[in-house]
């Protein structure tokens, strides 16, 4: 069994009891178990613990902690740590604390709590938090895999539709149970039902991946469940990503199988004996149930005249199942999921129903979004309701469903006829904001219909608002747009037969995704499924987990992992990250090093160019098709030496001193050779195109003596060529605001997100966008690849919200936020901007507002971090905090003055700046 080597942070919500300080108060909460879909049966040996101090008094640092692991609650209460005592640790060190105690076995349970101490004062011990482990070796797993491998004769072999699979098993507990864990790994997709109640609120479980490489097994807590007596297991098997939605490509989409459960529960009595109840030939399965076929692209059919009551509890007739077989292992390795479950996270109430003139309804929930439709309904036994979904309607009022491709959308439900019927479906998820409803008997109300938004359980850690209504809005439609994407791995878009992982879709997208949601988890298990995706010889592919056989070799798919790598320790400090993909990133970029470099030192392949960019005009794009490719050897080679470069810092950072040279060799030759073969005398790189002149310049590959021709002819682009529009796809757009700011054209960026006409973010809102699109012109271009819910475009705007506009930075030098620049841009224009991060020691928040030379800003910087801020003024004695010449305010710190701004560093508190500027 391979252990996951990847990101763990234990955390889980507890407070300490407060304690004063000269009447100052200062507490530890937020002890949080942050990257598991539940503490119960993790596979690390050696989790990290985490935790949050917050004070109400400035400059509170954290100089010492300790913690207590212990066998039992009660040993924790009286202090007795039997498992580990770390003692008083001399540390400011407050995230990823590695566990270092006796080793857990098997479903063993460990309690924890820490202390602190700060330069303000001692904490109390916190409350107890726990976790246990799960079945990290392959022996832990005693029953044996079964299912169905074979068609039913209602299955559509030809489509394919298969029905769900149902399983269930009785059995008798004798005694008083002390504890017991449940254990189950359900491919594709599972529910999993003690005594008729569901086993947790996660839907869509387990996390997908490629199922040849590893699997992921969930485990729960199931002790108040299996009192002393008889019980019933009972477990529901969908297709998911197992069975594959679409199996007419052999050559292209991998296939793996029927749907087949290995699972066990693990008793411990009272009096320390123990039972283990597990899947084997006692148990008994049918496929003939009421989910007639389950089809993540196609939608759900469920019979409710089928329904098999009390399948899932003791004493039902099961005569009528069969045995199940027993099944060949899927071949991936056994892993405990430690990103967070997909759930139904939010409820949306439609705005509107619509009778059509065929007699059908359309519903409109307001919003585009992913997930399902729960509804009630009351008729005859054997009425068929049909539900279709689709993302907008056309001009006559109609579904608009030709961008879904053949995806049928399309959830069925046969009436059993008995008084009012509640249904939602449970293997299948949809991208929508419209719903046809047909065969509803009489006329369905606003009260009959919930839309169910579902996404993977994450918080959502950042909040946005500014003086502009159209930004505002943006920001808006991103969070919808990032969240119906968050898939267990980040997809494409979540309504059309697509809905894969792409790499080039996320490479700073998620960058700017991780100041919206806690996605550090997401994106770990992401990684993770890149490295079992890459080949042997380095190539890695451009859809990871390889559900799509993509490996077309080129710089900015694959370079991904680089690039999702070092936003993870950015933004959270974790150095085991870098250690984690430094192999599989120095493998891959040899490998295209070794196939694709020419005598010229020029990157020679790239598939996809900066793709997507928008078309001239809207009616230049009319009915295009937007899937084209434009492979460009600028693009490849610019970014072969952004690589080159990152790979040296993340050498230095790791310990790989011996490959810090010849990466450096390599970037300088790589810079030359792309001065030579793409400069222009006239100041521009390449055909001049604005993607061009922003990798060149972002990258560091302009001369020198260049920077300003440059410079100059990226604003000209921009100001007269594009009339204030950008002009840049998928590659293009990612350093699109960032570079503008740091030429000192923030003004230009401005420009751009504050355009409504065509190409440009706010000309999708005024085209009825409620998330992000994925083509500029995704109202014109052809149907077949026009999703209206992707995150591709947003490039690094959601970074440039949070650390341009709202000032909101983590340095690079300190990461994980410990140290924080803040450095809002001043814009003509916008007045003001507010917000805030939840960072991992706490909030940041920053509140500024401009009055003709008038400037104040409000700042939270958390306990046991410090900040470098940026005061706009004229002058340091222009500047007050809290009324005070700042200078001499408290927690306070002058530095310098650098361009027009005041520079301070804080330590933690709330500040309140006063300024003329």
């Amino acid at each position: 069994m391979k252990l996951f080597k990847g990101l763990l942070i234990l955390m889980t919500t507890l407070s300490l009891t407060s304690f004063k300080t000269n009447e100052v108060l200062v507490v530890v909460q937020n002890l949080r178990i942050e990257m598991l879909s539940n503490p119960t049966g993790i596979d690390v040996l050696q989790p990290r613990l985490s935790w949050e101090t917050v004070s109400l008094q400035r400059g509170t640092e954290q100089i010492a902690f300790q913690i207590l692991v212990a066998s039992t609650a009660e040993k924790l209460w009286t202090n007795e740590g039997d498992l580990w005592n770390s003692g008083k640790v001399n540390s400011s060190a407050s995230q990823y604390v590695k566990y270092t105690g006796k080793p857990l076995n098997k479903g063993e349970k460990a309690f924890w709590k820490v202390k602190v101490w700060t330069n303000k004062g001692e904490s109390d011990w916190s409350q107890n938090a726990s976790w246990t482990l799960g079945l990290h070796q392959y022996k832990d797993w005693e029953g044996r895999w079964i299912g169905f491998d074979r068609y039913f004769p209602w299955d559509n072999a030809d489509q394919p539709r298969l029905s769900a699979r149902y399983f269930r098993k009785e059995f008798a507990t004798t005694k008083p149970v002390k504890s017991a864990t449940a254990s189950i790994i359900g491919l594709g997709l599972y529910e999993l039902y003690i005594d008729g109640k569901k086993i947790g609120d996660q839907v869509l479980a387990p996390a997908p991946t490629d199922y040849t490489q590893n699997i992921k097994y969930n485990t729960f807590d199931v002790t108040q469940q299996l009192k002393e007596g008889k019980h019933a297991i009972g477990v529901i098997l969908g297709n998911g990503r197992f069975f594959e939605m679409r199996q007419t490509k052999a050559y292209k989409q991998k296939t793996f199988g029927f749907p087949k459960l290995l699972m066990q529960v693990n008793i411990v009595y009272a009096d320390g004996s123990k039972l283990t109840v597990k899947t084997d030939e006692s148990w008994k399965g049918t496929a003939n149930g009421p989910i007639l076929a389950n089809n993540e692209y196609d939608g759900e059919d469920y019979d409710a005249r089928k329904e098999m009551p009390g399948w899932n509890q003791s004493g039902f007739n099961e005569q009528a199942w069969l045995k199940p077989e027993y099944v060949q292992e899927p071949g991936g390795t056994y892993e405990a999921q430690m990103n967070q479950f997909m759930k139904v996270m939010q409820d949306v109430a439609p705005v509107s129903i619509t009778k059509r003139p065929n007699g059908n309804h359309i519903i409109d929930f307001g919003q585009n979004m992913s997930g399902w439709v729960k509804f009630r309904v009351k008729g005859e036994k054997g009425r068929k309701l049909t539900l279709k979904f689709a993302e907008s309607l056309q001009p006559n009022g109609e579904l608009f469903i030709a961008n879904l491709r053949d995806a049928k959308t399309t959830d069925t439900y046969i009436l059993k006829g008995q008084g009012i019927e509640e249904w939602e479906p449970r293997f299948v998820y949809h991208g929508f904001r419209y719903v046809e409803v047909s065969g509803y008997p009489g006329t369905p109300s606003k009260n009959d219909f919930t839309a169910r938004f579902v996404y993977d359980d994450m918080q959502t850690v950042g909040s946005f608002e500014s003086s502009n209504p159209l930004l505002n809005q943006i920001h808006q439609n991103s969070w919808w747009g990032i969240a119906s994407n968050y898939k267990g791995m980040p997809v494409d878009c979540p309504q059309r037969n697509e809905r894969q992982p792409w790499l080039g879709d996320r490479p700073t997208q998620a960058y700017g995704e991780s100041f919206l949601f806690d996605n550090t988890a997401l994106y770990n298990k992401w990684l993770q499924d890149i490295r079992y995706a890459q080949k042997p010889d380095g190539a890695i592919p451009d859809v990871a987990p390889a559900f799509w056989r993509y490996y077309s070799d080129n710089m900015t798919w694959p370079g991904t992992l680089l690039m999702i790598s070092d936003m993870l320790y950015r933004q959270t400090g974790d150095i085991s990250v870098l250690h984690t993909n430094y192999p599989a990133m120095k493998k891959w970029l040899l490998y295209m090093h070794s196939r694709y470099l020419n005598d010229e030192g020029i990157l020679t392949k790239d598939s996809y160019g900066d793709w997507c960019a928008p078309p001239e005009s809207i009616e230049a794009g009319r009915g295009v098709n937007a899937d084209q490719k434009h492979p460009s050897m600028l693009i490849a080679t610019a970014y072969y030496y952004h690589y080159l470069n990152m790979m040296s810092r993340f050498a230095k950072l790791t310990g790989n001193d011996a490959d810090i040279a010849s990466f450096e060799a390599l970037a300088s030759v790589a810079k030359t050779a792309f001065n030579k073969k793409f400069y222009n005398e006239k100041g521009y790189y390449g055909e001049n195109k604005l993607t061009d002149n922003l990798l060149a310049v972002h990258f560091g590959l302009v001369e020198d003596q260049n920077k300003d021709k440059v410079h100059r002819e990226i604003a000209n682009i921009i100001e007269v060529k594009n009339k204030g529009h950008l002009s840049t796809g998928l590659v293009g757009t990612q350093w699109l605001m960032r570079t503008l700011s740091d030429i000192g054209r923030a003004d230009l960026a401005y420009t751009i997100v504050s355009k409504k006409t065509y190409p440009s973010w706010g000309y999708m809102i005024e085209n009825g966008a409620t998330a992000i699109w994925e083509l500029w012109n995704g109202n014109t271009a052809n149907p077949k690849m026009n999703s209206q819910n992707h995150v591709m475009m947003l490039g690094d705007l959601m970074v440039w919200y949070y650390e341009n506009l709202l000032g909101i930075k983590s340095d690079y030098s300190n990461p994980g936020f410990k140290q924080i620049i803040m450095k809002p841009e001043m814009i003509e224009g916008l007045n003001y901007a507010k917000g805030s991060y939840k960072s991992p020691y706490g909030l940041i928040s920053s509140d500024w507002k401009k009055d003709g030379k008038a400037f104040a800003w409000k700042i939270t910087v958390p306990a046991n971090t410090k900040a470098l801020v940026y005061v706009p003024a004229n002058s340091a004695d222009a500047v007050s905090e809290s009324g005070k010449k700042a200078g001499s305010a408290a927690g306070v710190k002058f530095i310098k003055m650098e361009s027009n701004r005041a520079v301070y560093e804080l330590g933690s508190g709330v500040y309140s700046f006063n300024s003329s500027i």
